[in-house]
């Protein structure tokens, strides 16, 4: 498979006031290539979440998007740390570690990480104090 479309972005921690602009650029970016609206939910979803992530619980990351010559969309986070003590937990719908800053912001439900495996064809995460890297795929004919 060769990359037809890459990009990379940088996400900062606790940057709140420039929360989803990452996610939008990926829909508006994937949009303008010809991907169909229902795929762009998903992406749009799996973005989303993934990038209020790296806000709330890292210390900020980067994001890497790469369209495949076979319609694969690959979304890779990766974040420096302070990784995710249990994953099993973390997966587990309305378990949340955001803090009271997050929560009163509207963030924090614990609704993330299921809800973008939910939407996702291909979901792989790693993590230890060292960082997180979460790897998404999903499936469409560009």
């Amino acid at each position: 498979m060769d990359s037809i479309l890459h990009k990379e972005y940088t996400v900062v921690q606790d940057d709140y006031v420039n929360a989803g602009k990452v996610s939008s650029d990926i829909k508006t970016t994937l949009s303008e290539i010809g991907i169909s609206p229902k795929i762009l939910r998903k992406i749009a979803v799996a973005s989303y979440e993934s990038e209020i992530n790296l806000i709330i619980h890292a210390y900020g990351g980067k994001v890497y998007l790469d369209v495949g010559d076979d319609g694969y969309i690959s979304l890779v986070f990766k974040d420096p740390g302070p990784g995710i003590p249990d994953l099993e937990k973390a997966l587990t719908p309305g378990w949340s570690t955001a803090s009271e800053k997050a929560r009163g912001m509207g963030f924090g439900a614990g609704m993330g990480l299921p809800n973008i495996q939910r939407v996702t064809d291909d979901f792989h995460i790693e993590s230890s104090p060292e960082g997180t890297t979460l790897k998404l795929g999903f499936r469409a004919a560009v």
